[in-house]
């Protein structure tokens, strides 16, 4: 009798869960036909949660590094010679680009290109003239910028030759072309205002400085218009540069001594006190012919170390120079890296190209020219060049004073590559 009473809950059981499950089947068919898009709605959850999911799984976005290269050339010294080579009788005008044509690609290609123009422009009425007081036809510096140069440095032994109204001209003819410039001033406000560039999104600072005005004096109450090389001068304007917020900085120094293809101990000691005090790249003028380039570590007060790029001369862009070496010269391309986790600025590259300052000779069209003597070499030795073997054996010789004086590129990635590869060695000895 028991038995069969369990028998009978059971059934009971079994036909309430038998109702159970009909109605909710019924209920879930009969929300399906009165929502037919219910399934679809669903399935765009289900996409948006995993989608969800998939993102948490994507790795951080590691911001690139930002690399840019900055080309500095020597001094534009602009003798006679050379600005009665450049004029058009015809049109009473002056055309230096004929002179650059072979190595304007080195610096058009640059983030920025600066140069030295070691001249003045005081206008044709003050009389064009070269040594021993340059003033040089306006059309110079135009073609210059045609080449690619942004910056024009003009603190240097010549940049008062022409008096103070001569200095300010010079200024205003940048001015009117649109190029940069840094190193002499009209004012103390604009001798106070650091030149800074965007390079990429690096603020980079530029500043010039001179040993001196080959005795003519800067007038009194305007020494401001020319920046002259002392240490307490040169250290408050570095200072300003990085607290105006320069995460670069290159500093551009007409010093050392005259046709000397070594630097003096000046050079070395002012370059180490640049470095000290937050100079990165240091473009050397002057001597007229090329000196040697190195990556200068400095000591800091605190005991650690800091390294800057200097070339201690560049040599004459060109000139109408014979002695030794004064047609020798080089086109430095400095390849600098801010790495975009950390924001550390850092030189990977110092490279040259080394070029000749060519005289066709008085009677020639185009006097004097620019030669690219590596593609010279180059392409005579592949049998595809127009020039003789006499312009082939003059390049070779030329090539081996500069690379001997300049010596050696610098490839601080090459370095650093090794340095990771005997690392590696060592963790698996």
């Amino acid at each position: 009798m028991a038995r069969k009473k369990k028998i009978n809950k059971l059934n009971v059981f079994l036909g309430v869960m038998v109702i159970i499950l009909l109605i909710a089947l019924s209920a879930g068919i009969y929300i399906l036909v009165n929502n037919p898009d219910i399934l679809g709605k669903q399935a765009q959850n289900n996409e948006i949660v995993n989608s969800k999911e998939g993102e948490n799984k994507i790795e951080e976005v590691i911001p690139e590094d930002t690399v840019i290269n900055i080309v500095g050339i020597g001094d534009a010294l602009c003798h006679s010679q050379n600005f009665k080579d450049a004029y058009n009788s015809e049109t009473g005008t002056y055309d230096f680009s004929p002179m650059f044509k072979n190595i304007t690609k080195y610096i058009e290609s640059a983030t920025v290109a600066v140069g030295n123009l070691e001249t003045t422009l005081a206008g044709e009425e003050r009389g064009y003239s070269g040594y021993p007081t340059f003033n040089s036809p306006a059309e110079l510096a135009y073609d210059m910028k045609e080449m690619g140069i942004d910056i024009l440095t003009t603190a240097n032994n010549h940049c008062i030759d022409k008096g103070y109204s001569g200095l300010v001209s010079t200024l205003d003819k940048l001015d009117e072309y649109g190029i940069a410039h840094t190193g002499t001033s009209r004012s103390v406000e604009e001798q106070n205002t650091i030149l800074f560039k965007d390079l990429e999104g690096i603020k980079t600072a530029f500043l010039c400085y001179t040993y001196g005005t080959n005795g003519i004096p800067i007038p009194s109450g305007r020494e401001y218009s020319v920046n002259l090389i002392d240490k307490d001068f040169m250290k408050q304007q570095l200072d300003k540069a990085k607290e105006e917020g320069a995460e670069l900085i290159v500093v551009s120094m007409h010093w050392g001594s005259e046709y000397r293809i070594k630097p003096t101990e000046e050079q070395e000691e002012l370059a180490e006190f640049l470095i000290k005090n937050g100079a990165d790249i240091i473009l050397g003028n002057h001597s007229h012919v090329p000196e040697p380039m190195e990556m200068k570590e400095v000591t800091l007060d605190d005991g650690t170390k800091r390294e800057g790029f200097v070339i201690y001369s560049m040599g004459n862009f060109f000139s109408a120079q014979t002695q030794e070496y004064t047609r020798d010269t080089l086109i430095v391309n400095v390849e600098v890296r801010k790495n975009g986790q950390t924001g550390e600025i850092t030189i990977d590259k110092a490279t040259y190209t080394p070029v000749y300052v060519y005289d066709n000779g008085s009677n020639a069209k185009d006097r004097y020219e620019l030669l690219d003597i590596e593609n010279i070499i180059s392409e005579y030795e592949s049998g595809t060049s127009e020039y003789s073997e006499s312009m082939y054996n003059l390049m070779k010789r030329e090539l081996k004073k500069i690379t001997e004086i300049v010596g050696p590129e610098i490839d601080n990635t090459k370095q650093e590559t090794e340095e990771v590869e005997n690392e590696g060695t060592q963790n698996v000895t």
